[in-house]
């Protein structure tokens, strides 16, 4: 049997170890996400120190270890080194991988979830910077789509009534429940807010962080986050993000035609977080540093 396999992947969390080398998570197309050692890619003469960065797309070949594979050679196919030079975009790919974290399975093929975070990251690199963060939020509700769980947005989760939102009320509210799939009537929404003790996720991880652990440090779990009204124009984003195509290189019209603001993306943003964190049943503590790098237009502009 063949100590090295080869396979395609992206450096998705690396962290020091040792001395001089470098412990890469790597989402691979052909076997789904691995651990490798890339030994001196800390020194400053390593022919790994680039090729194991963030987000650089590697041809490997890797040896197996007994505990730990190794990082025999890597080849760049590709890298996004656009990312790093702005804060925001760097923000928001950091969070799309801690995503993909999430959700991805090891030793098993992950071709699709491959191919969509790269095509996000290119997307997310070229964009400029007043897009970012609606091209973060339609990227996470790609991401949620993939896994079978993203919220319906259409209708009515409990009575399956279209929901239609009206952007001439300005009170105009509609429900939204994680537990329940996503939007609701206020009817339905007030009936789920009254019930006690709040129903556990429909999925678990596989590996991460328990619950109670960050259950208890005041977590997304609060009722207040799992079931809320949001506005028409709230649904009327998640509406236009549900019918975007996963892989078209330029979606902006899709969002052009939407009188949206920074505000409502960051609304739209922090109940797909929320949403995503009940679902995968652990936090995503990158997408804290969202609130902090969009909120305000001056905030973390980098070289945008």
């Amino acid at each position: 049997m063949s100590r090295t396999y080869k396979a395609t992947g992206i450096n998705l969390k690396s962290m020091p170890m040792g001395e001089s080398d470098r412990l890469l998570t790597i989402l691979t197309r052909e076997y789904g996400l691995v651990q490798v050692v890339a030994m001196g890619a800390r020194k400053h003469n390593s022919s790994l120190s680039g090729r194991s960065g963030l987000f650089v797309v590697n041809q490997l070949l890797i040896a197996k270890g007994r505990s730990l594979d190794k990082l025999a050679q890597a080849e760049t196919l590709e890298s996004y080194p656009g990312l790093s030079q702005d804060l925001k975009k760097l923000t928001a790919s950091q969070y799309l991988a801690e995503l993909c974290l999430c959700q991805a399975l090891s030793e098993q093929p992950q071709e699709e979830l491959f191919n969509l975070l790269t095509h996000h990251l290119k997307r997310l690199e070229r964009s400029p910077s007043h897009l970012v963060l609606p091209y973060l939020t339609d990227a996470i509700f790609q991401l949620l789509a993939l896994e079978g769980v993203a919220p319906q947005v259409y209708r009515c989760c409990v009575t399956q009534n279209p929901l239609c939102p009206d952007l001439e009320t300005p009170n105009w509210r509609v429900g939204f429940s994680a537990p329940a799939g996503g939007t609701v009537t206020l009817e339905a929404l007030h009936q789920m807010q009254q019930r006690k003790p709040m129903p556990k996720p429909r999925s678990m991880p596989a590996t991460g962080e328990p619950a109670a652990s960050y259950i208890s440090s005041g977590s997304f779990k609060r009722s207040a986050h799992l079931h809320r009204q949001i506005s028409a124009m709230e649904l009327a984003v998640l509406q236009a993000i549900a019918q975007s195509e996963p892989h078209t290189a330029d979606q902006s019209a899709n969002f052009a035609n939407l009188p949206t603001s920074n505000e409502d993306w960051l609304s739209v943003e922090r109940l797909l977080r929320q949403y995503a964190q009940y679902h995968f049943d652990r936090p995503i503590r990158s997408a804290s540093l969202v609130d902090a790098c969009f909120l305000s237009s001056s905030t973390c502009s980098g070289n945008s």
